[in-house]
């Protein structure tokens, strides 16, 4: 390879990287969303959090379907993993492509995940303390659209909670977590 090959290499190179910076950047907080509007996270964000706050991650790759079947690429992270019994707002921030929301349950005996879903890809919502589910308000609402927050405050007696996504098939793609309230 001659210095003029090696050269042009390393400049193109150059340029992927920067456009990836580029997509990366705007995937994580700023862009342009649904309806092309564009919008700044910053915006929803909740005015006061009583008590201790859980950062909720929704996030899945686009459409997440593989090879036409049911499985999803979905993820749901909280930080932190374990907070003081009482006053506690989740805030949960959207940074796939799919709508998203976060729901709030006592953990079941056989653990996170393990609840039975339906033919609609749903779980019974019975036993939910809480939801966030409007985009860029508290609440339930139809969905937190991509780019966008939500969150709840619940008061949490000592124990061991679930959290998850329920989403058409989003929790029977692994779309849950645990909390531990002490």
């Amino acid at each position: 390879m001659n210095h003029r090959s090696a050269t042009w290499m390393v400049v193109v190179g150059a340029i992927g990287v920067i456009v990836l910076g580029a997509v990366l950047v705007v995937g994580t907080g700023q862009g342009r969303f649904g309806g092309g509007q564009s919008l700044t996270l910053s915006t929803c964000e909740p005015r006061a959090t009583p008590g201790s706050a859980v950062n909720v991650t929704l996030s899945d790759r686009g459409d997440g379907m593989m090879g036409g079947g049911s499985a999803m690429m979905v993820s749901l992270a909280a930080a932190p993993g374990s907070v003081p019994s009482g006053s506690v707002t989740f805030v949960a921030t959207n940074t796939g492509a799919l709508n998203h929301e976060l729901l709030i349950l006592p953990l079941p005996s056989d653990g996170a995940g393990t609840r039975p879903v339906g033919t609609d890809g749903r779980i019974n919502e019975q036993s939910s303390l809480g939801e966030a589910s409007a985009s860029c308000g508290r609440g339930p609402g139809d969905g937190i659209s991509p780019g966008t927050r939500s969150w709840v405050t619940v008061n949490l007696a000592p124990g061991k909670y679930e959290l998850l996504c329920d989403e058409p098939w989003h929790y029977a793609n692994g779309m849950f977590t645990e909390l531990t309230a002490s």
